[in-house]
């Protein structure tokens, strides 16, 4: 090995295990630095270390900037001083606060994130709706074309983003309903800047559109016989499998608990059931990055979600001082709080 390779070896092994904002700032160093930082094999060495390490993770949440809060079923905005922002998942240290990439004053929703790219969009989504594919980490944005696809309004409309490892690409599925129940699925990707219409759509599909996230073909799961409602029923990723999450529910018994189950081999395995260490924990709202049960502490006097992790293993439970925002029209109430990983993806967009 000669040395001039060596010593590149050295220099990446070196900034490999740096963040995201500081490799940006490299860039203007020299040439050759701006070279390697951008790179395809380093952005994926550097994404590789960090998912394998859970290096450089973050919570990020829609949080109240202050403990009080007021409340107005009318306007779930009113009085609030909402914001998102990136907490460390150890310390829960507020590292950042995202405004719109583009500097709107409106509000927006976090439609999913994977591997340091979030999808944002209106709150209230339409067939029109601008989506942002974005990655805070490096302040890079990619704006998905209007689709050519859609001629006809569409009443209700449902996002989802996230990363197809099998193709090596990251997509935004859309679904759409008419009032008429007319269904439509496009799929957008980040490789081709281009959306594609999905033609065969399973009858099924027609009753569970709200609650898939899922690739360009169908595929049917028959739930546990334990799960008799999608009311409370949260789906995410647990040790890389897809889990089901079954709220709390009172067991005269053993107390509240939550079920929990993995997918095998396309066979749902129930895994041993959680019990709540502590009996004012009234939800639970997804898995961290590094297999946490992201639970909420509901006080209902004040007004505000207490966020707390708790392992599920060990029932170790961590307190994060995180009030989370809610979001409530009518009986629908959204609550958002899901994990952030730093990459240079998009970075020579």
């Amino acid at each position: 090995m000669t040395f001039a390779l060596r010593k590149k070896e050295i220099l990446i092994d070196i900034l490999v295990r740096l963040p995201a904002k500081s490799l940006v700032r490299f860039l203007c160093t020299c040439k050759s630095w701006s070279d390697l930082i951008g790179s395809s094999s380093f952005v994926i060495t550097h994404l590789h270390r960090n998912v394998t390490k859970h290096a450089h993770v973050y919570l990020l949440c829609l949080h109240h900037q202050s403990f009080e809060c007021q409340v107005d079923p009318d306007d779930p905005y009113v009085g609030q001083e909402l914001q998102w922002s990136l907490f460390c998942n150890e310390t829960f240290e507020e590292c950042s606060k995202l405004s719109h990439p583009l500097g709107s004053t409106e509000h927006y929703v976090i439609y999913g994130s994977s591997n340091g790219l979030v999808c944002i969009s209106d709150e209230i989504l339409n067939f029109d709706s601008p989506i942002h594919i974005w990655n805070p980490s490096v302040r890079k944005l990619r704006t998905p074309p209007i689709s050519a696809n859609i001629n006809i309004k569409f009443s209700c409309v449902a996002l989802q983003f996230g990363f197809h490892p099998e193709v090596n690409d990251y997509k935004a599925v859309r679904m759409m309903r008419t009032n008429k129940g007319a269904l439509a699925v496009e799929v957008y990707s980040l490789r081709t800047d281009s959306w594609k219409m999905i033609e065969a759509i399973p009858p099924w599909l027609k009753c569970t559109w709200q609650h898939l996230k899922g690739s360009e073909e169908f595929e049917e799961f028959i739930a546990p016989d334990a799960i008799c409602s999608s009311w409370g029923l949260c789906v995410d990723v647990y040790k890389e499998q897809i889990c089901l999450l079954l709220k709390f529910y009172s067991c005269e018994e053993e107390g509240d608990r939550l079920d929990l189950w993995v997918l095998q081999e396309k066979r749902w395995k129930q895994l041993c059931p959680f019990i709540c260490p502590l009996d004012y924990y009234n939800r639970t709202i997804g898995i961290s990055i590094d297999n946490k049960l992201l639970l909420l502490r509901r006080d209902y006097t004040a007004g505000i979600l207490d966020l707390h992790l708790c392992d599920y293993e060990s029932k170790q439970v961590l307190e994060t001082g995180i009030n989370l925002a809610l979001i409530k029209y009518g009986e629908i109430e959204f609550l958002f709080s899901i994990s952030y990983i730093e990459s240079l993806v998009l970075l020579n967009n």
